[in-house]
């Protein structure tokens, strides 16, 4: 069997709306994580909820498959918003018709990025990098990277446990 190794996933909303400046739907996609966490199906590293998409650093479990835990993770945070929307925001929602022979509406944009990572300079570059997405650009969603509330960065840089899904990349190095 191929060793899971540690990934890059992003995922993007459909058109790059900003949908996700909404906190319930970050709660949604936080949920989520600590969902696929507690049953053993991911161990998530590292991540940043940005207005049109999100960034993680995870680790598939054994016994699961990478393109059945995104499909899962998707389809569910997909389900969830759009059942708010429906209820809350029935224009916005329409924004997100797509009229599909498989779906009627579409919140993530098909063909999320996943990408191996193989050894410890590479994840922490890619750490980094999700860790300081909320300051760079257009975005400036915080005056600190550690700062902003929707990302991992505090976990590591002040041992902030308020996302307890969490786990230190290190511990990818220690179990191999």
């Amino acid at each position: 069997m191929e060793p899971n190794y540690v990934q890059f996933f992003t995922a993007t909303v459909l058109k790059w709306k900003t949908l996700l400046f909404n906190n319930d739907y970050k709660q949604i996609i936080l949920d989520s994580l600590s969902f696929l966490v507690a049953r053993n199906r991911v161990k998530v590293f590292c991540f940043v909820i940005m207005p049109n998409h999100i960034h993680i650093i995870w680790q598939i479990c054994p016994g699961h498959q990478l393109k059945n835990v995104q499909r899962d993770f998707l389809r569910f945070t997909s389900q969830q918003i759009q059942k708010d929307l429906r209820t809350n925001k029935p224009q916005l929602h329409k924004e997100f018709e797509v009229n599909l022979k498989d779906r009627k509406y579409q919140i993530w944009q098909r063909n999320p990025l996943s990408i191996d990572l193989y050894n410890r300079e590479i994840i922490e570059q890619k750490l980094d990098y999700i860790h300081h997405n909320p300051v760079q650009g257009k975005w400036m969603l915080s005056e600190d990277f550690v700062q902003y509330a929707y990302s991992s960065a505090s976990f590591y840089e002040e041992d902030d446990d308020r996302f307890p899904f969490l786990s230190h990349y290190m511990e990818y190095f220690e179990e191999e």
